[in-house]
């Protein structure tokens, strides 16, 4: 069983902005989902509604607050896999350049080799340095260990952190999440915008008492331990 979330902790402005957007755009919804998992849920994130410049404009703020204040160390290339991948890591670029005075190329694969111009599968920044991956979710893992077999085909590129969207907190099949399978299986952070405890803390400090009820039910049936 996972434990209460910390909700008297303060979140910073920047996934405070985010979450606000999102409710307000249907981004993020509350009420009764199926996941794809066939896992029910008091709540569901849809990424692909991200699409105004303003949500953008969020979004990329909160990705740059995140992996600057993270355990996220220093890195050269943000890896966007396609297809979601691609823009936050563009956007994510911009952002960390314009606010943080931070400088990294950004890359993306194509799904289908290009065989005129320049060719090849990838664009953007050569894959080579210290590698951030960058996407909205990690569910079973596959797409995210795909990305990793991408980079292992350049072997100048280093794999040195994993930033996502939103982290359920969730168990998988087993005990752990996938998120703490992947730590460490490949001994690199991953971090995310938003937690379902950030989700919940906000929740509470909305007096959002019905919803938040379900969502610590849900917690304790399917959240992660902690210890």
């Amino acid at each position: 069983m996972a434990s209460s979330t910390g909700s008297s902790a303060a979140l910073d402005p920047a996934k405070v902005a985010f979450i606000e957007r999102a409710i307000e755009h249907g981004v993020l919804l509350f009420g009764d989902f199926t996941l794809k998992s066939g896992r029910p849920s008091p709540y569901f994130f849809n990424a692909g509604l991200l699409y105004t410049g303003a949500l953008l404009s969020t979004t990329a703020d909160a990705f740059a607050e995140m992996i600057t204040s993270s355990r996220i160390p220093k890195f050269d290339v943000l890896f966007g896999p396609a297809y979601k991948g691609i823009s936050f890591a563009a956007i994510t670029a911009v952002s960390l350049s314009k606010d943080k005075g931070v400088e990294v190329g950004y890359a993306y694969n194509r799904k289908e080799k290009k065989d005129h111009g320049e060719g090849g599968t990838m664009v953007g920044a050569p894959l080579k340095g210290r590698v951030v991956i960058i996407d909205d979710v990690l569910t079973s893992g596959t797409a995210i260990r795909q990305a990793i077999e991408i980079l292992k085909t350049h072997p100048e590129a280093e794999l040195v952190g994993i930033v996502q969207l939103v982290d359920r907190q969730e168990r998988g099949t087993g005990a752990r999440s996938t998120v703490q399978e992947v730590e460490e299986e490949f001994g690199v952070p991953v971090e995310a915008v938003l937690r379902m405890e950030d989700i919940m803390a906000y929740m509470e400090k909305q007096g959002m008492s019905e919803q938040l009820a379900r969502m610590r039910e849900h917690q304790k049936e399917y959240g992660i331990r902690k210890d």
